[in-house]
């Protein structure tokens, strides 16, 4: 009997990477899709050494649909994890066309396959830039959503209004994850985050200062209607993100006779502002951060986090890391990347 796999698109990018080792531990089978636009080859070795087995990669562009649909006639694909796209939101605003040409295409493509091959069911990997700036929080699922704020961010809510659309007349299950921040590594701490070039999230840019290997930390504004005058942001570790997709992909399976479609909140459910969350990391290193206060960066959020309410009573997820045990991950993580040659 062929087996059934889970396709995972960008499987070797950081939060898919992370994604593919969880589906391992639950025993799923995949075959993962990345063309390292926006990742390492490097960690498709690391994820094969920690779990001590292949993982089978096509390097292709999802915006060449003949050479994906040759996936699609090579193995039986049952289930589709999408996380594949550019993620940069200064890059978005700086060349909007690639986002959309990108993101979009990508998306459509798969879902062209997805009912082509009858595919059963379709994870989507969405951000909580679809709520631009909001007045009512914590955020919910059923929020009104506000102007998203860069090109990546409506891309990710187009993407959605897609999905919302498909779904109304196929016969596949469908569930959009809104993440908030993603940080920190993987418990072995022997994979993490391993941007291409300097790196936009916050995270890997502490870490980095931290460890040397950039001079300053720049925090874009510190004048904004917060209660210490920095962005609030709801972080959550790369771990907890990875399971939910399991568990995402074992709802959909267990439901038998009703189709889904749900968008669903992946967050701690906690705001923690920028100054907070560098102090939580020089707590932790036992550093003092060069720190520099810039001017707002266009297209940032001045504040979001989460009702994660509807993950834990659809999917049963509760996230695992606090803050801090996120930060030490990170910094674990960074103190091993030069004997990566990273």
């Amino acid at each position: 009997m062929e087996k059934e796999i889970v396709l995972v698109t960008g499987g070797c990018g950081y939060i898919g990477s992370h994604t593919v080792l969880d589906l391992w531990e639950n025993n799923f089978d995949i075959i993962s899709v990345d063309n390292f636009s926006n990742s390492s080859p490097l960690s498709k070795n690391l994820v094969e050494n920690i779990a001590g087995k292949k993982l089978i990669n096509y390097n292709i562009d999802l915006t060449n649909f003949k050479d994906v649909e040759k996936i699609f006639e090579e193995n039986k694909i049952c289930s589709i994890i999408h996380f594949a796209a550019f993620k940069s939101v200064p890059e978005s605003i700086d060349n909007a066309l690639m986002y959309y040409d990108n993101n979009l295409i990508g998306l459509i493509n798969l879902l062209k396959l997805t009912e082509k091959y009858n595919v059963n069911n379709f994870v989507f990997s969405s951000s909580c830039s679809v709520y631009g700036d909001v007045n009512d929080l914590p955020v919910k699922e059923s929020s009104i959503l506000g102007h998203q704020k860069s090109p990546y961010g409506k891309t990710k809510r187009m993407g959605e209004e897609i999905i919302n659309d498909v779904a109304a007349n196929s016969k596949s299950n469908f569930i959009m994850l809104r993440y908030f921040n993603p940080v920190g590594a993987h418990k072995s701490g022997k994979i993490g985050e391993l941007p291409l070039n300097k790196p936009c999230n916050l995270f890997p840019l502490v870490t980095g200062v931290g460890y040397g290997r950039f001079e300053k930390l720049t925090v874009f504004g510190d004048k904004l209607n917060t209660r210490d005058g920095t962005c609030i942001r709801d972080f959550i570790h790369v771990s907890d993100i990875a399971h939910a997709h399991t568990l995402a992909l074992k709802k959909m399976i267990e439901s038998k006779s009703n189709t889904i479609c749900e968008t669903i909140n992946l967050g701690t459910g906690k705001g923690v502002t920028i100054l907070e969350t560098i102090k939580a990391f020089e707590e932790i290193a036992n550093i003092k951060l060069n720190v520099e206060i810039g001017e707002y960066r266009e297209g940032d959020v001045v504040a979001i986090y989460s009702d994660n309410q509807k993950a834990l009573n659809f999917l049963g997820w509760k996230p695992q890391f606090e803050l801090k045990e996120m930060m030490h991950t990170a910094w674990e993580w960074e103190k091993v990347k030069d004997e990566l040659g990273n």
